[in-house]
């Protein structure tokens, strides 16, 4: 796996240790990650989420050491390094010094970026999880923080053990919120529909961007509450997240979806999109 990483001033061939058992990061989750995409010379949207990984990082009561175009022009930097194979981008903040409360002038940054290929469209089995988004006031849902993910990979487990790829989390009110590691859509009646933003999950980047594109489309496209009677009712499933983009969904427990033209138009107007944005 090809792979550099960034820290205190020098690149690195190998992961550099970084923490060790007194560091606040290590044993009180006070890490703001972004995760971006490189893949065919292309880094498409890699400004939207340098600048939202310094908003996170604030959120997590950290103070950034680095504006957002520094660490945009280190990730390019980064991606210039290593071959031009489907990448994943992934800069951080995170806390060395405080006891509960992270001591915001001992944050420091780390990038890390390596060899991930992109994955295959191929559909996509999901449930429903039996884990939930917490409610805003419950957790730092306004950030895309380290701490949100042990409750998702629970869910991810979850899944594995009865036979699904991934898994479809509720909100504390019991509306549908988003996938594990992805923000959710369906289409009905040739109405593209994700969940509206209520503060329970992150109002993803790609989300947006796919958002603006079927818009700009013509295709018809709204944020909305979404119940898991609308899911297994639905016309089409789909996700799109940094990861993997826009991915089709063919299974929700045991109701099975076709690959159709929403989801397709998703795809090929967001790979369209990325091709006017160069790394």
């Amino acid at each position: 796996m090809a792979a550099i990483f960034w820290h205190d001033g020098r690149w690195y061939d190998e992961q550099p240790k970084l923490l060790g058992p007194l560091d606040h990061a290590m044993w009180m989750a006070s890490v703001a990650f972004d995760g971006a995409r490189a893949f065919e010379g292309l880094a498409p949207d890699l400004d939207r989420h340098c600048a939202r990984l310094i908003d996170s990082a604030r959120k997590m009561l950290l103070e950034p050491t680095l504006t957002a175009p520094e660490v945009e022009a280190l990730c390019r930097e980064a991606i210039s390094r290593l071959p031009k194979e489907p990448l994943y981008v992934r800069p951080m903040f995170y806390a060395t010094r405080g006891f509960v409360t992270p001591q915001a002038d001992s944050t420091e940054f780390a990038l890390a970026v390596y060899g991930a290929p992109m994955p295959e469209p191929r559909g996509m089995g999901c449930c429903f999880s039996s884990y939930r988004r917490p409610a805003r006031d419950a957790a730092p849902t306004d950030a895309k923080a380290s701490c949100l993910y042990p409750n998702m990979q629970r869910a991810l487990v979850e899944a594995a053990a009865r036979g699904f790829d991934n898994a479809i989390t509720l909100d504390a009110n019991g509306n549908v919120a988003e996938l594990a590691t992805a923000n959710l859509w369906i289409a009905k009646d040739g109405v593209a529909m994700t969940p509206a933003c209520n503060g329970t999950f992150l109002n993803g980047i790609t989300r947006q961007r796919v958002l603006q594109l079927l818009r700009d489309a013509g295709t018809p496209a709204i944020e909305t509450t979404l119940t898991r009677e609308d899911v297994l009712g639905a016309d089409e499933v789909f996700s799109t997240g940094n990861y993997g983009k826009v991915l089709p969904i063919t299974r929700v427990e045991d109701r099975h979806y076709q690959t159709g033209h929403i989801y397709g138009k998703a795809r090929e107007i967001y790979f369209t999109f990325a091709s006017g944005q160069p790394a």
